[in-house]
């Protein structure tokens, strides 16, 4: 029997159309209410969380620093103290909503580097199961997600403390 494997979202995100802006500068500014809309789970002082709206895996997340600019040394001491604590609290919010295996954490400077935004700093959470790297990716070039991107947003919310 055979059956075609298919990521819609992939072609959205190959051949969309591309935002004008930064949307790490644009999707904070906009009202809370909109939190959802953007993917938005948690907002600090000097940083926020967001959601990766095309995840390696799921739950899958995104810590921004307020602060637009693609240089780590453009950070002041505070904001990135506050950017280390925030990663620190993510980590384990995805921990305790997801029960990975591990995470993988980091960032990607530079178009060389693999930033797909390159303008703006930004460190990937992503958690990992022992296991997840099945033969989908492998062969189909296709990642299984096992959360929505919305069911993802309503639980990690829960983890940093706030309602949908």
């Amino acid at each position: 029997m055979e059956r075609p494997l298919w990521a819609p979202w992939r072609m959205e995100f190959i051949a969309g159309d591309k935002p004008a802006g930064c949307i790490f500068c644009d999707f904070p500014a906009a009202p809370s209410v909109d939190d959802r809309k953007n993917l938005i789970v948690h907002r600090a002082e000097h940083a926020f969380v967001i959601l990766n709206r095309y995840p390696y895996n799921s739950g899958h997340l995104m810590v921004v620093p307020r602060r637009h600019g693609a240089d780590l040394d453009a950070l002041p001491p505070a904001e990135w103290a506050g950017l280390q604590e925030l990663l620190r609290k993510t980590a384990a919010v995805l921990r305790a909503t997801h029960r990975p295996d591990g995470l993988n954490v980091g960032m990607n400077l530079g178009r060389a580097g693999g930033a797909g935004i390159v303008d703006h700093l930004h460190w990937h959470l992503v958690p990992r199961w022992s296991g997840d790297n099945n033969f989908m990716p492998v062969l189909a070039d296709i990642r299984v997600m096992v959360d929505h991107l919305d069911t993802t947003w309503v639980k990690i919310r829960a983890g940093f403390g706030a309602g949908p």
